[in-house]
């Protein structure tokens, strides 16, 4: 295991100005706020399409929708400051991670520990004011990320991405399970597409970090099989989210037809930028558009339902 760095209280000559930080940003930083709120849109999109789908009404409903995204994001939050806590050890040796907290020091471990706790225990409690559906589904997209992926997966195998995208496809079944807990096909298509996204977004952040991930000993598909079989592995899961926007057809031919072009868009991005022989540019190209994909997919899934 890694030596820790902990900063001194004054600043030794010749040594490079420390960045300032504060109690909240270092919380914002041990709980993965993007994370969070990227998770949230996800969470918040199954429970609106639940209710428009089953005839409920929002107002009627808010207590529900405002314990669902409190529970959900506290239980998510809890989890990524666990992730934080078993990583200490490689976070070190990564450009992105070496300035949280559990390296610099400024948060010791058993705290982050009893947040990470703390915070899945609050968010457990706010869950069970929903449904009995949403609150197990939450718990075991908890426990795949914190034990499944990175307590065994993410340093022994090379699928450690595809195990890792199950958690994170579980957040718009919590969102619809708070609603109507008996899952509906529309919901397995959200968590569906979920998962298919995920190993092409996390590919491309792999490629822009390999070396990184190579220092800390984590068998990413770039450090293992290199970049050729990477950007193949990635067009297969881009690919193969093509068919999954007509398991949502209820959502009406516009939105097909606009998900349908945001996935040929993906993989021309892909086309388009390999042109430019760079690796790391194709990686990027790529990362960013799989964000904007996300948040303009599942934002449309919402509005949408204002004109069905």
């Amino acid at each position: 295991m890694a030596n820790y760095r902990a900063y001194p209280e004054a600043q030794v000559e010749g040594e490079e100005s420390l960045p300032k930080t504060s109690a909240r940003k270092d919380f914002l930083a041990l709980i993965k706020v993007g994370i969070v709120n990227s998770n949230l849109i996800t969470v918040f999109t199954g429970l609106w399409l639940a209710l428009h789908f089953s005839g409920e009404k929002f107002l009627v409903n808010i207590d529900t929708v405002l314990y669902t995204l409190i529970g959900s994001a506290l239980i998510i939050a809890g989890s990524c400051a666990l992730n934080n806590y078993i990583d200490r050890d490689i976070d070190p040796l990564m450009e992105r991670t070496k300035e949280r907290p559990t390296v610099t020091g400024r948060v010791t471990p058993k705290k982050v520990a009893v947040l990470g706790f703390g915070l899945l225990a609050i968010g457990t409690i706010f869950m069970l004011l929903t449904t009995i559906s949403a609150t197990v589904i939450a718990l075991v997209g908890a426990f795949s990320y914190v034990v499944v992926y990175t307590m065994w997966s993410k340093r022994r195998l090379v699928s450690n991405t595809v195990i890792g995208s199950f958690s994170g496809a579980v957040p718009p079944l919590i969102g619809w399970a708070a609603i109507d807990p008996n899952l509906d096909i529309m919901a397995w298509s959200l968590f569906l597409i979920m998962f298919f996204w995920q190993p092409p977004h996390f590919y491309a952040l792999a490629i822009r970090r390999v070396e990184e991930y190579r220092a800390a000993g984590v068998p990413m598909l770039p450090v293992v099989k290199g970049f050729e079989v990477t950007k193949k592995h990635t067009y297969a899961w881009v690919i193969a989210l093509l068919p999954l926007p007509f398991l949502l057809i209820k959502l009406g031919i516009p939105f097909l037809i606009l998900a349908t072009l945001l996935n040929i868009g993906w993989i021309i991005t892909g086309i388009y930028a390999s042109k430019k022989k760079d690796e790391i540019k194709w990686a990027t190209a790529m990362f960013v558009y799989s964000l904007q994909y996300m948040t303009i997919l599942f934002v449309a899934m919402v509005l949408v339902t204002f004109i069905i």
